[in-house]
């Protein structure tokens, strides 16, 4: 999450022994994707420099060679302070599992080489979802050993002061179940369920062939949706009883007064309130609503109506916004929980605009949806020299999604209208992106700057603006580019770590996340991407005294931790980009 947009009340600490051992080792690791790779895929380690010039596969099982190749030149990657070389084992597409072997250095984890490398990462993201329903109790055909009863039913939430109106006075009781819970906490927000819940309705979109067939054991499961549009579902189902039927306004958040405690939900039981209409969450709102009208037309008679209820919510969240442009969130001086603060509405206006162009056809649409505001300092993203400046989406900079809908839905869009620009600009984007990869050390997309709260995301989220780019003009780099994203979070990176939990043969085991601290099970949930390296490390203060990250680079400054809510938390719109992306790769890698 960006900086001063949420703050945690940290948890128990757990000292693990030999953290110093461990990273002393870490900087003789080999660093490769732990869980793998399709078998035409771009297959990249990152090696410690040194005396070695060469390196070798052999298969895990009995140590045979398989494959030979010569090392890339040695180069300095100023985020960790490492001098690395790459290896290059792409033309290797037998399927096995192996390990890369340079001498002088102990052998990589096993990886597999798979048809289905990405397939139970990507049910497992999704139903990391699941376990994150508010108002539902999971039972073990649903949850396994995560069973829990149900929290949180928010049948009965008031009416804060700050979002009080002549219909609905403070202190009125309105329902509001559903949703997901945030984060590591208990809240539920409009703004951040926005980019969440389109991402996951793109991935289908995109993949319908990949998501169509992918089951994730849902309590919904063999209803004839879609299990990705199902767990879709459940946050749409809350995201619309946050719209007040009087005039279309959205509530920016349904909290507590204040973070719960690290317990699990059914304990948690604070008052709840819906808190101050925003335009930021009328637009988010807006947007996510048309994207879902359309995504979920082809279902209607599994629900009749639903798609056109979703469109006139849509439209109605728009009116208000144009009415009110300049409601910007404003904590209440009671409210102590996640902001998700944004003074520039530009790019949800954008983005709203383009879901609305392409579902209605309006040209009252369609100047907003083509004016694509350039990216700009937003919070937890800090300005970056020109030459660094990208474009990926995040929940405070939304503008890119309406790019990828407008470029993907061209054939919706009415006659007339000229999205050449925008197809310009998702192309740009991705050439500055691949350029970045091509030239680094570790070959990541990844600039300085983009070594901030929520990193992972940051980093896959690029990978989801190469992928857009690659739909309209397939060049090699950008999927290759992607891959790399991919190949990042699950363990090619300066800690040698899969930064998803439950994947990969060294994970976090300590995330920021209730549920995963407080259920009494040492594992914690899988499936969840936890943020990643983060310099600002502003949860030292909470954290116990002593707490220590193991190094202020920017791509080493990671604690594993349950204090470090700065680093080590999860969040719905970090674990979206992960179900795209390896949904994207299972699809077009070929």
């Amino acid at each position: 999450m960006p900086a001063g947009g949420r703050h945690r009340a940290g948890g128990r600490r757990r000292r693990r022994p030999g953290r110093a051992r461990r990273r002393q080792c870490r900087g003789r690791a080999i660093k490769i994707n732990q869980l793998g790779f399709l078998p035409a895929a771009h297959k990249l380690a990152v090696v410690p420099a040194g005396a070695a010039s060469r390196f070798t596969v052999v298969d895990a099982a009995n140590g045979k060679q398989v494959f030979e190749g010569k090392l890339g030149d040695a180069a300095r990657w100023d985020a960790s302070a490492e001098t690395v070389r790459v290896a290059d084992f792409s033309t290797l597409r037998t399927a096995g599992r192996y390990r890369l072997r340079v001498a002088g250095l102990p052998d990589s984890a096993p990886f597999p080489i798979d048809a289905n490398a990405y397939r139970d990462l990507d049910a497992g993201a999704i139903r990391a979802y699941t376990i994150n329903r508010a108002g539902i109790a999971l039972g073990p055909q649903v949850a396994g050993i995560y069973a829990r009863a149900a929290g949180h039913p928010d049948d009965k939430v008031l009416v804060h002061a700050s979002a009080a109106s002549k219909a609905r006075p403070a202190g009125t009781v309105i329902a509001s179940p559903k949703g997901w819970y945030d984060a590591g906490d208990y809240n539920k927000y409009i703004v951040n369920s926005g980019i969440s819940t389109y991402t996951l309705l793109a991935a289908y979109e995109h993949f319908p062939d990949w998501f169509g067939k992918l089951g994730v054991r849902l309590p919904e499961s063999g209803n004839g949706l879609p299990d990705l549009l199902n767990e879709a579902l459940w946050n749409l189902d809350w995201m619309a009883t946050m719209q007040d039927p009087a005039d279309g306004g959205v509530y920016h958040k349904l909290t507590n007064l204040s973070f719960d405690g690290m317990v699990m939900p059914e304990r948690a039981t604070a008052p709840r309130y819906v808190v101050q209409k925003t335009t930021a969450a009328a637009l988010d709102f807006a947007a996510v609503m048309a994207t879902a009208s359309r995504v979920l037309a082809p279902f209607d008679a599994q629900a009749p109506g639903r798609s056109a209820r979703f469109l006139a919510a849509a439209e109605a969240a728009w009116r208000w916004a144009r009415a009110n442009p300049h409601a910007l969130y404003r904590q209440p001086d009671d409210v102590k929980t996640g902001t998700y603060g944004d003074d520039h509405v530009d790019d949800e206006f954008a983005w709203a605009a383009a879901e609305l162009l392409i579902a209605t056809g309006k040209d009252d649409y369609r100047a907003l949806a083509l004016s694509m505001p350039a990216p700009a300092a937003r919070p937890g993203k800090p300005a970056l020299p020109a030459g660094e400046r990208s474009a990926e989406p995040g929940w405070a900079d939304v503008a890119p999604l309406g790019w990828i809908s407008l470029a993907q839905q061209s054939k919706r869009l009415p006659e007339g209208v000229d999205i050449a620009p925008v197809r310009k600009r998702l192309a740009q984007e991705a050439e500055r992106l691949a350029a970045r990869w091509n030239a680094s050390p570790y070959r990541v997309s990844m600039a300085a700057g983009d070594f901030v709260w929520g990193s992972n995301a940051v980093i896959l989220n690029q990978a989801m603006m190469l992928v857009a780019a690659y739909r309209l003009d397939p060049r090699p780099a950008y999927l290759d580019a992607a891959q790399s994203a991919l190949d990042y979070v699950l363990g090619r990176n300066a800690l040698g770590t899969s930064f998803v939990t439950g994947f990969g043969a060294r994970a976090p085991l300590h995330p920021h996340h209730r549920p995963s601290q407080a259920d009494g099970i040492a594992a914690p949930v899988p499936g969840w991407l936890v943020g990643g390296p983060n310099p600002g490390q502003q949860d030292l203060p909470s954290c116990p005294a002593g707490t220590r990250y193991p190094s202020a680079l920017p791509a080493l400054s990671w604690l594993d931790d349950v204090c470090s809510y700065a680093s080590n938390e999860v969040a719905i719109n970090w674990n979206a980009p992960l179900v795209y992306v390896a949904g994207a790769l299972q699809s077009l890698v070929r």
